[in-house]
């Protein structure tokens, strides 16, 4: 079948770019970052090896859509999980949501840091990534006591990134498989109930008061 005809039967039955978007991740899930490539990404949306650079104009275009599904995706889980409870509940609700996130897609998570393999300057990709880090934002101003939506100053800026860091390197040691080699860590579900809890409530809660 003629890239033509496979096109028309894309659109036939729905988004011939989003089943380009959706392979990819499929290909990401499974494979990961270096198993990745746009022919094997078109051979599962039916499609020919040119039809991916002809919509996406090339590998960055593409896997910029999935990073963008990524940082939705976090972006639901971190508004869903700061909505109830102190402030410093909803800190540690949202730290275990970060983690369960990497945890859940592996393949968006590498993959939404890589900024080498992205299209940094792509509307969608912008707005998503502001809509997961206005969620930890927002957190961040209700522990200092701040309006909702106002600007945080130097040290609230200073927890921000401590937090999101705090999150985020406990999520890649978890997917690397490094904390199993601390006997006392247990398993990866002890990990994510116990031990991260434990990490926010030393690093962050206690400190709060």
């Amino acid at each position: 079948m003629n890239e033509k005809k496979t096109a028309e039967r894309g659109y036939h039955h729905g988004d011939l770019r989003g089943a380009l978007i959706r392979a990819a991740d499929e290909l990401l899930a499974e494979r990961g970052l270096e198993g990745f490539t746009l022919r094997e990404a078109a051979r599962r949306a039916g499609v020919s090896p040119a039809a991916p650079s002809h919509h996406f104009g090339g590998a960055a275009g593409l896997l910029t859509e999935v990073a963008a599904l990524g940082y939705a995706e976090l972006a639901r889980r971190l508004i869903d999980a700061g909505k109830a409870g102190t402030p410093a509940e909803r800190l540690k609700a949202q730290g275990l949501a970060y983690v369960r996130f990497a945890v859940d897609f592996p393949g968006r998570f590498h993959l939404m840091f890589r900024h080498d393999m992205l299209l940094e300057d792509a509307p969608v990709l912008e707005e998503t990534t502001s809509a997961a880090w206005d969620a930890l934002e927002r957190t961040v101003l209700a522990i200092r006591g701040q309006p909702d939506r106002s600007e945080l100053d130097a040290e609230g800026n200073a927890m921000l990134i401590g937090i999101w860091s705090t999150a985020h390197g406990f999520a890649h040691l978890t997917l690397d498989k490094k904390l199993a080699r601390i006997e006392s860590c247990g398993s990866d579900a002890d990990m994510l109930e116990t031990l991260f809890p434990a990490i926010i409530d030393t690093l962050w809660v206690k400190k709060l008061g």
